[in-house]
């Protein structure tokens, strides 16, 4: 039988992945935890006791993106890191237009400005870490920091600057054994993508966008992830990892 699976050993990694109670955040945070790693996630409510996913095996932080003395606490508490994975973000935020400038203004502030905050604060704890290759920050982006949209102009703003502050951090850093990285993952199966599929010629119109026509999954994106992370990719900083199915391409 033919196998070519890949298998990665974090133990001993500490890892902090924001947003990593659902979706693609909790297939990151659940492939660590597999390779042995003690990964803490954040999430927006008071407790892990408040999400209907299983969150036992990891430690929970709540936290607010846009609440910059709860992300200077966070960082403050960390002592040490290995990992960081910026995954916490959202569209419409507060339900706003992201074409007023309130929406827009909140969808930088939630997206990326939140993620340069807790980069910035955690570099420290960061630099403390001996993990072979170095420390590693990966960045959540998007498809849509390529391609222009008419529905969340400010999400897509926000992803394209946080692709920016990955090459930014990787040069800023390169010297202090921390490298940054992005994945920009395609239209992956994730209860923020679940609304599209019962329409069906909205689903199909998206998936003709990219060449191998199917939705990808979080532990896709995950793989990349652990790479981007591991000793297998020590000689990679300030790039960008596109699970897309070949989006990109077309």
């Amino acid at each position: 039988m033919m196998s070519n699976k890949v298998s990665f050993d974090f133990t001993g990694v500490s890892v902090l992945v924001t947003g990593g109670t659902s979706g693609i955040g909790y297939a990151i945070s659940s492939a660590f935890a597999d390779a042995g790693a003690s990964v803490t996630v954040t999430g927006t409510h008071a407790s892990a006791a408040d999400y209907d996913t299983e969150l036992s095996r990891f430690a929970y932080k709540q936290l607010e993106m846009r609440d910059g003395d709860a992300v200077d606490a966070l960082a403050a508490s960390l002592g040490s890191l290995d990992v960081l994975v910026n995954n916490a973000g959202a569209n419409f935020p507060d339900g706003l237009d992201e074409w007023s400038p309130e929406g827009f203004q909140a969808s930088l502030a939630m997206n990326v400005e939140g993620a340069q905050r807790l980069s910035v604060r955690s570099r420290e704890a960061l630099a403390k870490s001996k993990m072979p290759g170095g420390a590693s920050v990966v960045n959540i982006i998007s498809m849509m920091t390529y391609r222009a949209t008419t529905i969340v102009p400010g999400y897509s703003s926000s992803k394209a600057a946080l692709l920016a502050l990955t090459r930014n951090l990787a040069l800023h850093w390169v010297n202090d054994g921390i490298r940054v990285n992005a994945v920009a993952p395609g239209l992956i199966d994730t209860p923020m993508t679940a609304p599209m599929k019962p329409f069906q010629e909205m689903l199909d119109g998206e998936l003709a966008k990219q060449m191998m026509r199917r939705m990808g999954t979080p532990e896709e994106v995950a793989a990349a992830v652990l790479f981007l992370s591991s000793e297998a990719s020590s000689f990679t900083t300030g790039t960008a990892f596109a699970v897309d199915g070949g989006y990109l391409a077309l």
